[in-house]
């Protein structure tokens, strides 16, 4: 799904006009982005939570050459899906959601 499919999908689920909904979309990605640029969790309930890390300088090796190199400290980032987009995957409900019925 690109961001223009999500663009349309919205758009038609909620009858908003596109160019609104792109505006709400637009936003909704800057403000995520700025938070992960501050180093800042994002967790989306039911959907998932996307948190950057620090990945610690190490000494590595070069393939071809075999040579000893430095490898510089770096953010890498890390998405760990939420309980309900799980259960959406695998098709499995939660044992709490089964009595609840």
């Amino acid at each position: 799904m690109t961001k223009a499919d999500l663009i349309d999908e919205v758009s038609q689920a909620t009858g908003l006009r596109k160019k609104d909904v792109t505006s709400v979309v637009e936003a909704s990605f800057a403000a995520m982005m700025g938070a992960l640029r501050r180093h800042e969790k994002v967790q989306i309930v039911g959907f998932g939570t996307f948190e950057p890390r620090r990945r610690k300088a190490r000494i590595g090796r070069d393939p071809r050459t075999q040579e000893v190199i430095r490898i510089g400290a770096s953010w890498s980032l890390n998405f760990r899906p939420g309980k309900q987009l799980k259960e959406t995957l695998t098709g499995r409900e939660s044992k709490r959601r089964k009595r609840a019925r």
